[in-house]
């Protein structure tokens, strides 16, 4: 960086790459994730005064199935095959092979919590005392 014509000793040089960087991944995310968003329209089950206690729940098991299938696993998808690129890619530099097995085990454990989130839900549904399949409301 220059302060009136003189190096600053230390200063990042590659702050403009990280911004880039940044900036080109989020767009490609909206790209990516675009169609999904569009297909968010049929989440509420009603409009306007047939609205009910029963069709909120419903909402919320259409809003649960949005998030698994449309967000959570695409996203998990992405994250592995980068993590598999930069594991490929690395020729043998560890820091790029470490980050490559950091971004994989983030997916794994992503995609694991994403759908073992059912059986907590079912789990804290069956202690407050609900009987019944709430995946099917």
């Amino acid at each position: 960086m220059f302060i009136i014509g003189r190096i600053i000793p230390g200063a990042q040089k590659t702050m403009p790459k990280k911004i880039i960087l940044t900036a080109s991944l989020i767009c490609l995310l909206f790209i990516v994730l675009a169609p999904t968003i569009v297909k968010a329209e049929g989440i509420v089950p009603c409009n306007g005064q047939d609205c009910t206690l029963d069709k909120l729940f419903v909402m919320f098991g259409n809003i649960y199935r949005f998030i698994v299938m449309m967000i959570a696993t695409p996203l998990a998808i992405i994250g592995l095959t980068v993590g598999g690129i930069l594991l490929l890619i690395s020729a043998g530099n560890p820091n790029l092979s470490g980050l490559g097995k950091k971004t994989i085990w983030a997916s794994i454990i992503g995609l694991v919590l994403v759908f073992g989130s059912y059986l907590i839900i079912d789990f804290i549904l069956t202690a407050l005392g609900y009987k019944g399949n709430w995946s099917s409301i």
